[in-house]
């Protein structure tokens, strides 16, 4: 991971992992593969996982996921794969349609579609969950980024058991495809942490042969946090591409549903964002909104300078031949250019709709300032404004709470009452 990238690493795993690691009192081992310093720091943070590399170690996730993918469709001849909801988006998210057409895959089916032609010219291969043979039981979303996508995991403070088993195994996957037998270190604080860090640590005791890896110089740490005990940040409007995508969009193991676009065009209501594919993403994921519209402006540019002329002459089978050559690439840059134009130009909309620099600067005064007076005001006046959002609206209320709930004048009430003459739903208010 760059330096750039780690710089953008959200503040609460930055402080809450230092804390973790260097303080015994807030932290607990349950795992002792090695006992040296850590090498890797893998945070869990609710059911998304970043790894951090903190030394030469790299480790990726999508490239371990393709891996297992090109050995699965390896052998030669025609091919069907068959997969199941979940092995479908681990694969889509890590191979294109075109990459997996040159192995000889001429057809991507679900087990459970109904519509099926008998084709005994063709092998099947199947890739179905539980994934036993190959540890690629998780979404690699970016090569240092992997998600479960599991929703509804906890009753309270509490597993949904399910939802245990279902994460266990799917970290413990990601230690296998990685090749990791880690130190687990878990938040002492938080009993579904806890949980997690013994079930992990089950796994890897009942299956010690498979995580019998080489030992590396400086030995990994696995490290598991509750995302709950930071109550600010997720209520806070993001301002970096990538987040601002998931945010204000929705972002879907990469593709972004933009059909209710005004005026889009009918190739551009779905398109996909993956580091992987996309030089430009990759390059702009933590950049903030300022430089990705600088950049765009570059990505144009240089756009129409290669772009071909209008009136180009091909008047030899050299000048066809490079024509030829250029095409390809040509249209790859135009697909490139088409879609983050499109987009920036749908999150610039919005942020203007919504009057977002209004209230992400509120937020910040609610969150890191002490002013209770222009607090109040502030926070009234944006929820008089029928240009804040629903959403928006009862964030800045929860925030006010979080911060004044306490406070002598606190007018919470107040700001309840105000939801509710905005129409806020019910199920809204009750957050």
């Amino acid at each position: 991971m760059t330096s750039q990238t780690r710089k953008k690493a959200c503040s609460f795993v930055a402080v809450a992992a230092a804390q973790l690691i260097f303080s015994p009192k807030t932290s607990e081992a349950v795992s002792d593969c090695s006992s040296a310093s850590p090498a890797v720091v893998v945070v869990v943070v609710c059911l998304f996982v970043l790894l951090f590399p903190l030394s030469v170690v790299i480790m990726n996730v999508t490239l371990a996921v393709k891996q297992y993918v090109s050995k699965m469709i390896e052998s030669g001849g025609m091919k069907v794969l068959l997969m199941d909801k979940e092995t479908t988006s681990i694969v889509s998210v890590v191979y294109t349609q075109s990459e997996i057409l040159q192995k000889e895959v001429y057809l991507f089916e679900r087990i459970d579609s109904q519509n099926r032609d008998n084709m005994k010219h063709l092998k099947a291969i199947c890739f179905l969950r539980p994934t036993k043979e190959f540890y690629g039981d998780f979404i690699a979303v970016n090569p240092h980024l992997f998600s479960l996508n599991l929703h509804g995991v906890a009753r309270g403070r509490s597993w949904e058991p399910s939802m245990l088993s279902r994460c266990t195994q799917g970290l413990t996957s990601v230690l296998l495809a990685l090749k990791k037998c880690p130190m687990i270190r878990y938040q002492l604080s938080s009993d579904m942490s806890k949980r997690l860090a013994e079930s992990v640590k089950q796994i890897i005791t009942k299956e010690y042969e498979l995580f019998d890896f080489r030992k590396t110089e400086v030995p990994p740490l696995l490290l598991i946090l509750d995302r709950s005990d930071d109550a600010i940040t997720p209520l806070l409007n993001q301002w970096t591409y990538q987040a601002m995508v998931h945010e204000l969009l929705g972002l879907n193991n990469n593709r972004i549903d933009l059909s209710r676009v005004p005026g889009i065009s009918k190739d551009l209501k779905e398109v996909v964002l993956s580091a992987e594919n996309d030089e430009f993403y990759a390059n702009n994921l933590y950049l903030n909104f300022g430089e990705i519209g600088t950049n765009i402006k570059n990505l144009m540019e240089d756009f129409q300078k290669k772009r071909p002329k209008g009136q180009q002459k091909l008047e030899s089978i050299s000048d066809m031949k490079a024509f030829v050559d250029n095409y390809p690439q040509f249209k790859k840059m135009s697909g490139t250019v088409s879609k983050h134009v499109t987009v920036v130009g749908e999150l610039s909309r919005l942020v203007s709709e919504r009057q977002l620099m209004e209230v992400s600067e509120l937020e910040q005064e609610l969150s890191c300032q002490n002013d209770h007076s222009n607090a109040q005001q502030s926070v009234r006046r944006l929820l008089q404004n029928p240009r804040v959002s629903e959403l928006d609206a009862v964030r800045l209320v929860m925030l006010y709470a979080l911060r004044y709930e306490r406070h002598s004048s606190s007018i919470l009430p107040s700001l309840m009452d105000e939801l509710s003459r905005r129409g806020v739903s019910e199920r809204h208010r009750r957050v």
